[in-house]
């Protein structure tokens, strides 16, 4: 029998992540790397993995995660919400944690472009009186 695989994508401005769940041990993989390795600060490990503590899943899956786009931060909670998505497909009874926790909303605040005739988005070249 072949060994099911939940996938799913999350998005935080510019990152996109893409994460693979099949049963397991609990191994954790970003771009080839380590968690450890790839998520430097014990916040971003935290934030990316979050989904997964608030379901206590995060022994029973091996996860592979594809991340690109952005930064460490954005792509944490990519991964987050990659995860919350890959394991309501799996097991539905989860959605209602997830919801309450706020983790199944995308994020949809991004950069602001920038304006014609302006530095950027919001600041204005200095004004002289005189």
């Amino acid at each position: 029998m072949e060994e099911k695989k939940i996938q799913a994508t999350g998005r935080r401005k510019t990152a996109v992540a893409s994460v693979t769940l099949v049963k397991g041990k609990g191994q954790i993989q970003v771009n080839g790397c380590d968690l450890e390795d790839y998520f430097p600060t014990v916040s971003t490990r935290e934030q990316a993995l979050s989904s997964l503590t608030a379901t206590q899943a995060h022994k029973s899956f091996d996860i592979t995660v594809k991340a690109a786009g952005g930064g460490l931060s954005g792509q944490a909670v990519a991964v987050r919400l990659a995860l919350a998505r890959a394991l309501i497909k799996l097991n539905p009874d989860h959605r209602p944690k997830l919801k309450e926790l706020g983790f199944l909303k995308r994020d949809p605040r991004a950069r602001e472009r920038k304006q014609p005739g302006r530095p950027g988005a919001r600041k204005r070249f200095q004004f002289s009186k005189r």
